[in-house]
């Protein structure tokens, strides 16, 4: 097994058990391994550190597999992995409210750049990385004999492959090509999803809690849903009681798929408009009009994704946010959102208070929100937390 060696000084994080190893820490490379093999990873004084995959490719040099030293990386490591993901989520019962989830949260799981999502009767699987790659074969078999679904199907189109050297993939790895649509439900909800083109897996599955909770306040609201996808956050709020539910999204392929998800339920298709179009200029046509709404919910995609973003990310996020306040109607809730994973929780909410002093608005955090808990946060990997947000009240 080929070997890394480190620099001085460069294993704290391993000592506590972060899984990532970046190609500055690296003194040396003993051997010639391909992307995605295992090598072992050695301090700058000899001692053994751990296992992980080597990508010649990507700064993430090394995403480790395991600290244990008389653990191989083989088809039972996975397996032994597989079973524990699917332990801990049949004991937060979760299949009882929802027929969607998350088996396997990548490293919060002890599995880098490896997703697993549960839709129905199939799985949607994404490799990130090139030890998930390597590895998918024996991944798919291991899978393929823990859970009995109609077929698994590859969504490995994520821009982050380009990083790890790797194109994008997609296409079925075992039984069934799913359907174009698929139904799945979130307790009472019914949804139609598309796993094949849809964004990430198919759905926001992270967001579960979060359209539970809005459900707390919509019972005869008026409400703005942006960045809205195909209506998770509004078809819980008509399921509550909302009067009336306006979505905005770039995408006419996504809100008409959203208007079938209302049809589906039965719910009354006057209570919902859609507006397509880039939600920072739908807002500001909003604001022009007087146009006020009891609740208004901002879940953007990802603003910052490298730290040279950082600058027009954050510019991004205070805009959207001081335009939602001045949208409400006083005493009114914002449910607002990042993804960002760079963006740190402290930053998010300096940006979210900014945005309230330059809206001349009083503003009150009534509840702390993040990805729901089939996305675990791994204590020694923070970075898995990359879902904050915060219901706001607005006076």
């Amino acid at each position: 097994m080929s070997k890394i060696i480190l620099k001085p000084g460069r294993e704290a994080m391993l000592l506590r058990f972060h899984p990532w190893i970046f190609s500055g820490a690296i003194k040396s490379v003993e051997g010639e391994p391909s992307s995605g093999e295992t090598v072992d990873v050695i301090s700058s004084d000899g001692r053994w550190l751990g296992r992980g995959a080597y990508s010649p490719q990507s700064q993430i040099r090394i995403r480790m597999w395991s600290f244990e030293k008389g653990e191989d990386i083989s088809g039972l490591f996975f397996r032994k992995r597989f079973e524990r993901a699917k332990k801990a989520r049949e004991e937060l019962y979760i299949c009882v409210r929802t027929s969607a989830y998350r088996m396997v949260s990548s490293e919060a799981d002890g599995l880098p750049g490896l997703i697993v999502d549960k839709y129905a009767d199939y799985l949607v699987c994404q490799f990130l990385s090139a030890g998930a790659e390597y590895w998918k074969g024996e991944i798919v078999r291991q899978l393929e004999e823990l859970f009995p679904v109609l077929g698994i199907y590859e969504r490995s189109d994520a821009d982050v492959r380009l990083k790890e050297g790797l194109e994008s993939v997609k296409g079925v790895l075992s039984g069934k090509m799913p359907p174009k649509l698929l139904d799945i439900h979130e307790d009472s909800v019914k949804y139609k999803v598309d796993i094949i083109n849809g964004h990430k897996t198919g759905f926001y599955l992270d967001q579960r809690d979060n359209r539970a909770f809005i459900t707390e306040y919509a019972e005869k609201k008026d409400i703005l849903n942006c960045f809205s996808y195909t209506g998770g956050f509004a078809l819980r709020a008509l399921k509550s009681g909302a009067t009336h539910v306006t979505n905005i999204d770039t995408s006419e392929e996504c809100l008409d798929l959203a208007r079938k998800n209302a049809e589906f339920n039965r719910f009354d298709i006057d209570a919902m408009e859609n507006i397509t179009g880039d939600a920072f200029y739908v807002l500001r046509s909003l604001r022009d009009q007087a146009r006020q709404f009891d609740i208004v919910v901002l879940d953007p995609p990802k603003f910052v994704t490298s730290v040279k973003q950082m600058m027009s990310g954050t510019r991004g996020y205070k805009d959207i946010n001081l335009l939602g306040m001045k949208l409400l109607k006083p005493g009114g809730i914002l449910f607002t959102f990042s993804c960002s994973g760079l963006l740190e929780e402290s930053l998010f909410q300096k940006i979210v208070a900014d945005a309230a002093v330059d809206a001349r608005r009083d503003v009150q955090i009534i509840r702390y929100l993040g990805q729901a808990a089939d996305h675990p946060v791994a204590l020694n990997f923070p970075e898995s937390r990359y879902l904050k947000g915060m219901a706001c009240r607005v006076w």
